[in-house]
């Protein structure tokens, strides 16, 4: 790996940041790791225990970060909200790729002008999607079987005792004031939905419901121009997982139904669940370290300068296969 720089991880001692530092350890043994929060302690002992890897304290009212100019990275990883964009900006003036996970589609519009007004500058991985693309990247997978999708719907549970932590938990407070409206794409038209239209009833694992929405969501654009499909939903809902339910740990689950037809162009339409039985972080943290896998073309080729989103350089096929890894289990269910 020679002299490569560390991967500087905002947020590296949260739910998000932790997760995925640990999977890039795990994958990647002697890649340089940063661990940057503001409690030095914390920051400290995960750097101890994951090895090759220096804790940092970082303030993000700061244009530098509060770092030393001396500080180099490979990339900077924000696993919480850069409400300021500084850590955009530290990334830009550096030349070195920049990964979010936290502005959601209410928020990205200052990701997307600095990347239209430097688009020369470094890769920008817009990953702001429900669990950092996870969820997108396994529907992707699911729809390879067909020829042509006419429609495709998600419903997550995400229980209420996995919101990931107090970043997870300001997020979602952060997006349902932004916005109450759910985006869809309903008959090839991009469409903002309230009241009884966005509501709907998610199912979980087991096959009860819970009284869900849909959300305004990155993954419904992602889909729909991924696929094609002239229909995309994503349906949420906050409630006690089927994990829960069977007296364990909150568990994740979400539920990918695609309708179409086959290589034969037979109408097929197929249910395909992904769970995992330790929750959300595990999956998010998934998502995470893909993306920095790829942007410090530690897998694939070099990443051009630009905006990107999870779909565009991701493997569906790759991204399942370290998902399951991780844990998780993908379930085919029969339809009607």
């Amino acid at each position: 790996m020679g002299q490569r720089e560390p991967v500087l991880i905002l947020g590296g001692s949260g739910q998000a940041g932790a997760g995925a530092a640990a999977l890039l350890r795990r994958w990647h043994p002697t890649l340089p790791l940063t661990i940057a929060g503001r409690d030095p302690e914390r920051a400290r002992r995960l750097a101890d225990e994951l090895g090759h890897a220096t804790a940092a304290t970082v303030d993000l009212r700061r244009r530098d970060l509060g770092l030393p100019a001396t500080t180099a990275c490979s990339a900077v990883v924000a696993a919480l909200w850069d409400d300021r964009l500084h850590g955009l900006r530290y990334a830009r003036e550096r030349g070195v790729p920049y990964l979010s996970i936290s502005s959601g589609l209410v928020d990205i519009a200052p990701e997307i002008v600095a990347g239209a007004q430097r688009a020369e500058a470094a890769p920008i991985l817009v990953a702001s999607h429900f669990c950092a693309g996870a969820v997108v990247l396994a529907a992707l997978h699911a729809a390879r079987e067909f020829d042509r999708i006419d429609t495709v719907r998600i419903g997550a549970v995400l229980d209420e005792q996995d919101t990931g932590g107090p970043a997870g938990a300001a997020d979602l407070e952060r997006w349902s004031t932004a916005t109450t409206a759910g985006l869809v794409r309903r008959d090839g038209v991009f469409t903002w939905v309230d009241g009884p239209d966005a509501e709907a009833e998610v199912r979980r694992a087991d096959g009860t419901g819970l009284p869900g929405r849909s959300i305004a969501v990155l993954d419904v654009p992602s889909l729909a121009l991924a696929t094609d499909a002239p229909d995309v939903r994503f349906d949420f809902a906050v409630g006690e997982s089927t994990g829960r339910r069977l007296g364990g740990p909150a568990s994740f689950e979400a539920g990918v139904e695609i309708e179409g037809t086959d290589r034969a162009g037979t109408p097929t339409r197929t249910l395909r669940r992904l769970t995992h039985p330790s929750g959300q972080r595990p999956v998010t943290a998934t998502g995470v370290a893909l993306g920095v896998e790829r942007l410090v073309g530690l897998r694939g080729a070099a990443v051009a300068p630009g905006l990107h989103t999870p779909e565009a350089l991701l493997d569906p096929a790759y991204a399942v296969e370290r998902l399951a890894e991780s844990g998780a289990v993908f379930t085919d269910v029969a339809v009607g």
